[in-house]
């Protein structure tokens, strides 16, 4: 089927006309569109990081909070958006903050879970820059929720991703999250 007999099926399924003046251009429109929110799955997300530097590693905690992202179910196809805070320990390499922007942003642009949105971003942290620990949170309000089945408008879902250091020592984590609410 190509996409033009998809829509026009999709079309007479929902009881709308296909060759109506306001429909004749959304299957172009929409494959536009999921050429942008479906782009994460061209990118490699070890390279987002980009421009890795030894010189300037630090031994504190470098956090970048409340990065924007807008995702899709991949369970319903609905939006889910919020934002993610990211925080991690150098050990010998640093990343540009702009890179770690960029690593929400690919994994945010493939069909997600928010759960697994969240632990990959962490993973791909620990893999490329060998931190001494890394934690990623993330909240998010999902229109699966509020559109369709239980219809709750205002519930967000939160999920972290916590490792290395952050994990084994308290202290750490509190500091993340002291961090987080200022």
């Amino acid at each position: 089927m190509n996409h033009q007999d998809y829509f026009n099926y999709f079309f007479d399924k929902i009881g709308e006309n296909p060759h109506r003046e306001g429909l004749k251009d959304t299957p172009s429109r929409v494959e536009a569109l999921w050429d942008f929110l479906y782009s994460g799955y061209a990118q490699n997300p070890k390279e987002a990081l980009g421009s890795v530097f030894e010189q300037g590693a630090c031994d504190e905690m470098v956090m970048i909070k409340n990065i924007e992202f807008y995702s899709m179910c991949e369970h319903h196809i609905l939006p889910f958006f919020g934002h993610i805070s990211i925080g991690y320990i150098p050990d010998k390499k640093v990343a540009g903050i702009s890179g770690l922007v960029k690593l929400v942003e690919i994994y945010s642009r493939r069909l997600q879970i928010q759960e697994k949105l969240t632990t990959e971003i962490a993973e791909t942290i620990m893999e490329v820059l060998s931190p001494k620990g890394a934690m990623v949170v993330c909240e998010a309000q999902h229109l699966c929720m509020s559109m369709r089945g239980v219809q709750k408008q205002n519930a967000r879902v939160k999920t972290s991703a916590i490792r290395g250091l952050f994990k084994s020592d308290s202290k750490t984590r509190s500091e993340f999250m002291q961090l987080l609410k200022s």
